[in-house]
């Protein structure tokens, strides 16, 4: 290496690159950096998940008013109809999300087993002639009256998850889990319950969605490898006894990746769905332009609602959906891998692997990669009864997002527009101590364990 006279090695000067190596002031990596910085801010998964969801909704408020209006003409009905009924269902969501927020951990806790008596109690209702009714051919809905009807296995999904949380928490805390006996009794039984009742009604999409939140649960708790692949392979030849002894299942699964109807039709709804996703194009026919919804594709405004998003927002409006999604799961397991409270981590845990699993399984079967499992867009389909308990799960979400360490301090650092004076928030500041993201994360890395990320 060259030196001056002094002996020193010559000083590079500012705005010359390194040898072999990249300018510093190059304007890519420095947007990488800030782009670094800001994604692991305290309050990003907050962030995320609240405006993840909310934008998740409004678009499916929108796409809803869009794909039902004929069908809901078709029954001599007004045009918003549907749209009305989703915007009250999610008005109701918007207080269950802001009041999930709002409560504390032990009040979630405390939540678990009455929702779970209700949840079973009213699944039980479904089955008793009478009360119960029967849409599409499964017997899961009970009427409220009108046209305003309940579906109770939905709420089962939001009852599993919290109970099945406080329950492996609780044996975490006595030391109990390493025993397969206490990760399997009562979890593995009482979600066997709740799938028969499901299953009782036909519902095999909702017993699905299930299963999912069970083996979500039973990896969060290391569940060995041999007992979640055994209690996995009773799940599979329970499910391929069901779907081999019904007609309609089987039509179904025949019809992954078809491409005509079929003989008698019975591929038309998937095809359909394809036909919508490729007439959208790049940027879609724009809104309200839809052809499938008129008639030709079933269930558009719930079901196959991302379809109707393909044809009229395109290639465009579907990649927002998929990365809104994708950034609501990755805020989920940020929440679930930060914490220290066993409860929290099975109860974020479960409510991604929830809404993951249910927005894979629907968006799988209409691009016709996975059967029709009849099971709606999470925060996007129409129906209330699917709505309203997702988001008092996205209000379980934030609430634990918020409870972080860091970003408690975040949230206390930030100054309120109204109620005090200048001098109290330069006072209040200046005791607090500097305002830098970095010092927040490093005494938040101080209170939790070397093992988190």
């Amino acid at each position: 290496m060259p030196t001056s006279r002094t002996g020193r090695p010559p000083v590079r000067r500012a705005g010359r690159p390194a040898a072999g190596g990249v300018p510093r002031d190059n304007p890519v990596r420095r947007l990488y950096v800030r782009a670094r910085k800001a994604w692991d801010r305290p309050l990003t998964a907050y962030y995320l998940i609240l405006g993840g969801s909310l934008l998740i909704t409004v678009l499916g408020l929108v796409m809803v008013y869009s794909a039902s209006q004929i069908t809901a003409l078709q029954l001599s009905l007004p045009g918003s109809f549907f749209f009305r009924k989703q915007a009250l269902a999610a008005l109701i969501g918007g207080v269950l999300l802001f009041a999930a927020s709002r409560m504390p951990v032990k009040l979630h806790r405390a939540l678990a087993y009455p929702i779970l008596a209700g949840a079973v109690f009213m699944m039980v209702l479904v089955q008793v002639p009478g009360i119960g009714l029967s849409v599409n051919g499964n017997q899961n809905w009970i009427s409220l009256g009108g046209s305003f009807q309940i579906q109770p296995s939905e709420f089962g999904k939001l009852a599993l998850v919290l109970w099945g949380a406080d329950l492996l928490a609780r044996k975490q805390d006595k030391r109990l889990l390493t025993q397969w006996k206490h990760m399997l009794v009562p979890l593995v039984p009482a979600a066997f319950m709740l799938l028969g009742l499901i299953m009782l009604g036909g519902d095999m999409g909702t017993a699905i969605i299930l299963t999912a939140i069970l083996f979500g649960l039973l990896w969060l708790a290391g569940a060995p490898t041999r007992l979640f692949v055994g209690v996995l392979s009773v799940a599979v030849a329970i499910g391929f006894v069901l779907i081999k002894t019904s007609p309609n299942r089987m039509s179904r699964l025949a019809c992954i990746g078809a491409t005509e109807p079929g003989p008698h039709d019975t591929c038309w709804q998937a095809v359909h769905g394809i036909y919508a996703l490729a007439s959208g194009g790049l940027f879609g026919s724009g809104l309200g332009a839809s052809v499938e919804k008129w008639g030709q594709l079933p269930e558009a405004h719930t079901d196959f609602i991302f379809a109707i998003t393909g044809e009229e927002l395109g290639l465009a409006g579907t990649l927002s959906v998929l990365a809104l999604f994708a950034a609501l799961g990755y805020a989920g397991i940020r929440v679930a891998g930060r914490t220290e409270d066993p409860f929290v981590r099975y109860a974020a845990g479960g409510v991604t692997t929830w809404i993951t699993a249910q927005a894979v399984i629907n968006i799988g079967a209409v691009l016709g990669l996975l059967p029709i499992a009849g099971v709606p867009l999470p925060l996007f389909s129409y129906g209330g009864s699917a709505l309203l308990p997702t988001m008092f799960a996205i209000g379980l979400l934030i609430a634990f997002a918020r409870d972080d360490p860091a970003a408690r301090a975040a949230l206390a650092m930030r100054q309120p527009r109204f109620g005090r004076k200048r001098g109290a928030v330069r006072e209040s500041a200046r005791a607090a101590g500097p305002r830098r993201w970095n010092t927040m994360r490093r005494s938040a890395s101080a209170a939790r364990s070397s093992g988190e990320r």
